[in-house]
């Protein structure tokens, strides 16, 4: 749906890298864009990573303490199992990062979900959807141009804030 004086415009800010956050800004940058809506991700601190060209986000329920242990899993025809475990003993077990990422990822295809990697690379593919790289955040962590994916640009706040003040939704995520 387009306004009066042209399309409709999304700007969001992904500062988070974590399985559960990268899904947001990329499933409401493909639905905007969709829409025709112009869009504009801007990628900073933590969430930098996920314009890397090896996606590797993780669950961490450390820094989730609202993550639900209650989520049913398990194989299909068997009793599920639903896990309440305390963040603080999850945090300090070997490999249940590990462990609960894949449980994730396996739920997510189960129930049809696209990947993180299918969502970026749907935005990357829309000509109206901007993936914007924070120049800042870059330098700090050290990264360079090359680690990034095709079809991401390299910003700094200015960048970012030009789009956004013509923006109908601004979003921080």
């Amino acid at each position: 749906m387009s306004k009066e004086n042209g399309p409709r415009r999304l700007a969001l800010i992904s500062s988070k890298g974590t399985l559960d956050w990268a899904y947001p800004p990329f499933i409401l940058a493909s639905a905007a864009g969709a829409m025709e809506w112009e869009v504009a991700i801007f990628h900073t601190f933590y969430g930098l990573p996920l314009l890397k060209k090896e996606l590797d986000a993780a669950v961490s329920p450390m820094g989730n303490p609202a993550m639900p242990m209650k989520m049913p899993f398990g194989p299909d025809g068997f009793q599920k199992i639903n896990w309440n475990i305390p963040n603080l003993l999850m945090s300090n077990v070997p490999g249940f990062e590990s462990m609960a990422t894949g449980l994730m990822k396996q739920t997510f295809k189960k129930k049809g979900v696209a990947t993180v990697e299918e969502l970026r690379d749907m935005c990357v593919e829309m000509d109206n959807v901007r993936l914007i790289g924070c120049q800042m955040t870059m330098d700090v962590f050290g990264f360079k141009r090359e680690d990034f994916i095709d079809g991401c640009e390299i910003g700094g706040a200015a960048t970012f804030l030009e789009y956004a003040a013509d923006s109908d939704v601004s979003l921080f995520i």
